[in-house]
Parts: C-alpha cells; sequence; structure tokens
C-alpha cells in the first residue's frame, strides 16, 4: 500500500489553528514525537489518524489528498514550461514544490496566469492600434471567462451554500422531479408576483431569458421545452431569493475587474438553477441506482445530456460524494469553452489538447456515446465518456452549435459506472495513451503529436525518419 506523507499539510492546519504540537498531539491522541515524526515526514499519515483528526476538527479528507497535488503538479509543470523561463525544472522539483510547497506552487501559478493575461491584453492591443480603424471600445481579452472557469475549478465544482439551499427549495417546491416548470412558474408567482409569459414580440431569435423588474414578468421563448424553462425560471429565481448567498460566496474571491464578478455571479445563478431542478440527494441516489447512466438520467428528470453531465461532475458534499468527474465541452477547433472538475485530471490552458482524446470522435459519431480507457504520461488513468450535442435557433438555414460532451472519472470508479460493461479495466493494452496537450506532453514518440514539447529537446537527425514526427529517438 503506497505511504502518505503529509506533514506540510499537517503542519498548516496546526497552524491555521493556532496549535501548538503538544495540543495538536494531545487533542488527537498521540505522542509528540509521533507527531513530530509526522509533520517532518519522517512517518507517513496514516488512516486512524487522518480519522481522528476528522473526529476532533471535521477536518475534510480532501485536505490530504493526493488529488489536490496530482492537480497542482500539471497546472506547475504547464507554467514552468515555457521556453523564456529559461531554467529546466525536473519533474521530481516540481513534484517537491507540490508536495512540501503547496502555497508557494499556487503562487506561482497565480503569476503565470496574471503575466499570461498581460501579454494576451498586450498583444491585442498592438493589434487595435495597428489597425486604420478601430470600433468602439471593445475589450481586450475574454480573460474574464476563463477567470469563472477558475473560480469554479478551485472549488471543485461543488458550492455547497448553494447546494443545499436548492435542495431546501425542492422540498419546499414538493420534489416535483422531471416537472419541476409548472411548480417554479406556480411559486414566481404566488412568493413574487411574476408572470411568466412565452412567445413575446420582447423575445428575440437566440435569447433565453428576459426579466421585466418593472412590470415583474419573465418572458421565456416558446421553443425551449420543460426542462430548460425550468432552468431559465430558477436562474431568475436564484437572483430573486439567494442574493446573500450568491454575494457571501463572492466576498472572499478576487477579480480582475467588475466584468468578471458579474459574470461569476451569473454562475453562481446557473448553479443553483442546476441544483434546483437535480435536487442532490434525490440526484445522486438515482445517479447510483442507474449506475451513472446518463440517458436515463436524463429521461428521469427530463433535461438534456450536457445538464445531467455537468450536474455529475458537482457531487461532492462532505459525506456524500457521487463519483469525482471532470467535465468538459469542447468544439470540432478543440476550444474548451467549458471545463469542470471534481478530480484531478488536468488538460492545457493554450496549445491545443490531445486528438487522440475520444472527445473529437464524438464528432465524427453524432449522437453515439463513445467510451475510452486513456491513460496520462503520469501513468493515472481514466475512464473517459464522450458523445456530441447539437443545438439550433430559427429556421432552415439558421447556424447551430456543435459541441463533445465529456465526462471522465479515475479508473478505480469506473466499476460503478454502466459505461464499464464490456471494457477491459485491468488491461494494459487497451489503454489510449494520451495528453495534455501536444505543447507539455511528456510522450516522445507519439504519431499525433502537432509540434514539439517543450518539456525536452528534439533530437534532429538527416539521416533519419521516424513515424512519429519530433520523435527524440
Amino acid at each position: 500500500m503506497k505511504k502518505t506523507f503529509m506533514g506540510i499539510r499537517l503542519k498548516r492546519l496546526r497552524e491555521e489553528r493556532q496549535l501548538t504540537q503538544q495540543a495538536l498531539a494531545d487533542a488527537i491522541g498521540i505522542s509528540l514525537s509521533y507527531l513530530n515524526q509526522i509533520e517532518n515526514n519522517q512517518r507517513p499519515l496514516t488512516v486512524p489518524v487522518l480519522l481522528k483528526l476528522n473526529a476532533a476538527f471535521s477536518v475534510d479528507v480532501q485536505f490530504f489528498s493526493g488529488d489536490d497535488e496530482a492537480r497542482l503538479v500539471g497546472e506547475l509543470r504547464e507554467a514552468l514550461s515555457e521556453p523564456d523561463i529559461g531554467e529546466d525544472i525536473s519533474g521530481a522539483e516540481i513534484k517537491e514544490i507540490a508536495t512540501n510547497m503547496p502555497a508557494v506552487g499556487r503562487a506561482i501559478i497565480q503569476l503565470r496566469k496574471r503575466l499570461s493575461r498581460t501579454l494576451d491584453q498586450s498583444i491585442a492591443l498592438t493589434a487595435r492600434l495597428g489597425e486604420d480603424r478601430v470600433a468602439g471600445d471593445t475589450p481586450f481579452v475574454a480573460a474574464p471567462y476563463e477567470e469563472v472557469r477558475d473560480f469554479f475549478y478551485n472549488r471543485r465544482n461543488h458550492i455547497d451554500a448553494l447546494d443545499r439551499a436548492a435542495e431546501e427549495t425542492a422540498v419546499a417546491l414538493g420534489d416535483p422531479v422531471g416537472r419541476m416548470a409548472p411548480a417554479l412558474e406556480k411559486h414566481l408567482q404566488t412568493r413574487h408576483g411574476i408572470r411568466v409569459v412565452g412567445g413575446h414580440e420582447h423575445i428575440t431569435p437566440g435569447m433565453q431569458r428576459l426579466f421585466d423588474d418593472k412590470a415583474l414578468i419573465l418572458y421565456l421563448p416558446d421553443r425551449l421545452n420543460s426542462g430548460q424553462k425550468a432552468f431559465q425560471m430558477a436562474t431568475q429565481l436564484a437572483f430573486l431569493e439567494q442574493r446573500e448567498s450568491i454575494d457571501a460566496e463572492l466576498r472572499g474571491a478576487t477579480f480582475a475587474n467588475e466584468e468578471t464578478r458579474a459574470l461569476t455571479r451569473i454562475g453562481l445563478a446557473n448553479y443553483f438553477a442546476g441544483a434546483l431542478i437535480l435536487p442532490y440527494g434525490v440526484f445522486l441516489k438515482a445517479a447510483e441506482d442507474l449506475r451513472y447512466d446518463i440517458d436515463l438520467l436524463r429521461e428521469r428528470f427530463g433535461v438534456g445530456f450536457e445538464t445531467v453531465c455537468h450536474r455529475l461532475s458537482t457531487m461532492q458534499r462532505h459525506g456524500a460524494q457521487g463519483v469525482p468527474f471532470f467535465f468538459v465541452r469542447v468544439d470540432r477547433a478543440g476550444n474548451i469553452s467549458k471545463r469542470q472538475s471534481a478530480t484531478d485530471f488536468h488538460f492545457s490552458r493554450a496549445g491545443g489538447t490531445c486528438p487522440l482524446w475520444n472527445v473529437y470522435e464524438a464528432f465524427s459519431n453524432p449522437g453515439r456515446i463513445l467510451t475510452q480507457i486513456a491513460e496520462m504520461p503520469d501513468a493515472r488513468t481514466y475512464l473517459w465518456v464522450a458523445r456530441s450535442v447539437s443545438r439550433a435557433v430559427g429556421g432552415y438555414g439558421a447556424p447551430a452549435k456543435t459541441f463533445a460532451i465529456g465526462l471522465g472519472c479515475d479508473l478505480r470508479h469506473a466499476h460503478r459506472l454502466t459505461y464499464s460493461r464490456g471494457l477491459q479495466l485491468d488491461d494494459q493494452a487497451a489503454r489510449i495513451p494520451i495528453g495534455a496537450g501536444c505543447r507539455i506532453c511528456e510522450r516522445p514518440d507519439c504519431p499525433q503529436r502537432a509540434f514539439p514539447s517543450v518539456a525536452a529537446a528534439s533530437v534532429v537527425n538527416e539521416n533519419r525518419a521516424a513515424f512519429a514526427p519530433y520523435s527524440n529517438g
């Protein structure tokens, strides 16, 4: 069994609680010398000691999880892999920072993000100044959207206060699973005096929701199905009834500007809406009973494929966790428009993702659910489920949007999913080697590589040709 050395984290916990070593040792019933050895990584943190910490201080076991370390390693590798840094930093050194100096590691990542945003802004400014005509005051870059993704990513895509408030609201509505729209419409009318109106001239093509706060009318387009209407009504309800909870979540966060704060506020309202139409306890039980079959969950709750996948990635309530999933939405060009994680999976923020990942194959198999056992360069292995989804507004010739939805979990959880049926989970040969993106992927002989990795120098030999481009051999 792998030993877990978490001395730095235990020391940080003790310092946060303003305890001496003796006080902590007494609180959890171990000797001072034993605690000192754990803090100095001379002894591993055992399960009995972890349980004592949980009993004495209600410490979430996730605080000592290796998943956090793996996430940090992946982000540090990307942040420190830029050629302009001028240092060859080994994987062992990066792991040392993530394990023993996680706060320093997170600070490095934040500094790198700020530098990247500054560079993006300078490039955009240069482009604008170089044009003959500049139209309006268009913002430089869409960095706020990335900040919003980071906000949820850093919270493992679980906002407990909003989740519990949504569950309480669902109970008050009578838990009308799969029939939430009529109950929400009645609630808005009786509690807030708001009428829900459809098919109105105010609804322009592509609009999902319009609230007139003077006339107290919520306009929803007729083309929305029942589940979509419920989501929009629940989002509006969040702004009406959960403003204090949303403000509390935003209070401790640091944002670059007010645009980011406003976008995060909408994201939190959307989170509440998803949690309301798919209440935590009811949804988790259904997911476990149905072995996480997305189509069966979609039918039971009357929502779409993407909504179910997104909700599955949020089921991390302390003491009642579901399978920790990574959720992603990509387009044909490889742009990631949604990325939420309750696990340690990491993909590059720039430079493209891995073309061997089955999420891209989903575009060639519209409507089909594809499965893949994928292994990362660090040997962590995942079961991935992917399917394409399309949406259109308007009649013939109107533009549509198509995405691929990916939902993945660590292979150790795969047996809980119906999608593992018929797969050889223990077969090493069945695992597809993928990476976090060519720019930082360490695989030396990948035939699909688009450009060299910055992690290792390419070997140029005019007397040798290989099937794999940019080979190191």
